[in-house]
């Protein structure tokens, strides 16, 4: 075991006779360097940089928070909005449902009494809204999303693709309005679009002796801001889109089917029939769904969750009219 001995009176008074003895240079933050120029002391060698690091990555882990996961986050966007859209519905619709009974057409389906006339409202309304919204996917320019700048005169006008959205501009430098969400074109030929479904339907009807009357209000109102949605507002539309579509494959069907054991002997419309199997449709519109979303930020997809109410009233507005 080393032993400690003590320094001697004259090797003392040795150390101070030294005038010449100077503080070390100060350390270098980029190499290592050894404290030779302490007397008596053991060589050390010191590699600070790599302390420095350790040090504060260390201190930026403990000062890290998790961030906060959304609900159905995990399984993709379509989960988010399919968890915002059942919570929209009442307890007697769906078991997550946290809404209060308050329209008619919140009642349990069993309790209406639809009228045809009221029926028929309600799909002339719908048929505008379908016509509305794939109107516009099919005028959608682009296949895909991403970053595009696609230069068509160099000096009178351009297309400007950003994220998601179309930017039409007609004078240089200035930019007129939004056009079309890019990723739209993804949506089309999804196999459930319904408009073609619903003109026969109202032919049958038209042959049956009925009158088939004018859209009204609720119709009209609901295709007219989903214009506006798809010129200025992609996360918005593409919440509409969802709710649409997704609502009248499940909900929908339910509806149509006790609406016509009540007025229509039990006829299926072809309105509540889709060509080839409808999970697997469905499934593919939720991947083309979570794939443009991939490209939103967290704010984006908020804001496209936000908008699942206002896509509740206006389906609700029409969906009431056949109880009027």
């Amino acid at each position: 075991m080393a032993s400690l001995t003590p320094i001697s009176h004259c090797h003392s008074h040795s150390l101070l006779k030294r005038p010449n003895v100077r503080p070390p240079p100060p350390p270098s933050f980029f190499s290592s360097f050894i404290l030779k120029d302490f007397p008596y002391s053991k060589t050390l060698s010191l590699k600070l940089p790599r302390m420095l690091t350790r040090n504060v990555v260390v201190s930026a882990t403990t000062a890290e928070k998790p961030r906060k996961r959304y609900p159905g986050e995990a399984k993709g966007f379509v989960e988010e909005m399919r968890f915002v859209a059942m919570k929209l519905h009442t307890k007697e619709q769906a078991k997550e449902g946290e809404k209060e009974v308050k329209q008619p057409e919140e009642r349990p389906v069993q309790r209406w009494e639809p009228s045809v006339d009221g029926y028929l409202k309600f799909l002339v309304d719908s048929k505008l809204v379908y016509d509305t919204l794939e109107g516009i996917i099919d005028k959608a320019p682009f296949p895909s999303c991403g970053v595009t700048v696609v230069l068509l005169s160099a000096k009178s006008s351009f297309f400007f693709r950003f994220r998601a959205s179309v930017v039409w501009s007609n004078e240089k430098n200035k930019v007129i309005s939004l056009m079309w969400s890019a990723s739209d074109a993804e949506f089309r030929d999804t196999g459930l679009e319904r408009s073609e479904k619903l003109a026969k339907d109202l032919q049958w009807f038209k042959e049956q002796g009925y009158t088939i009357p004018e859209p009204s209000s609720p119709g009209v109102t609901y295709a007219e801001y989903l214009k506006e949605l798809s010129e200025k507002d992609p996360q918005a539309f593409i919440c509409h889109f969802y709710n649409i579509y997704f609502a009248h494959s499940a909900g929908g069907r339910m509806i149509g089917k006790k609406v016509a054991e009540k007025i229509l002997d039990k006829k299926e419309l072809e309105f509540y029939k889709w060509d080839g199997d409808l999970s697997q449709l469905l499934q593919n519109v939720r991947d083309k769904l979570n794939k443009v979303a991939e490209s939103w930020t967290r704010e984006e997809k908020n804001h496209c969750l936000e908008e699942t109410e206002k896509s509740f009233k206006y389906s609700g507005d029409i969906l009431r009219l056949i109880l009027s």
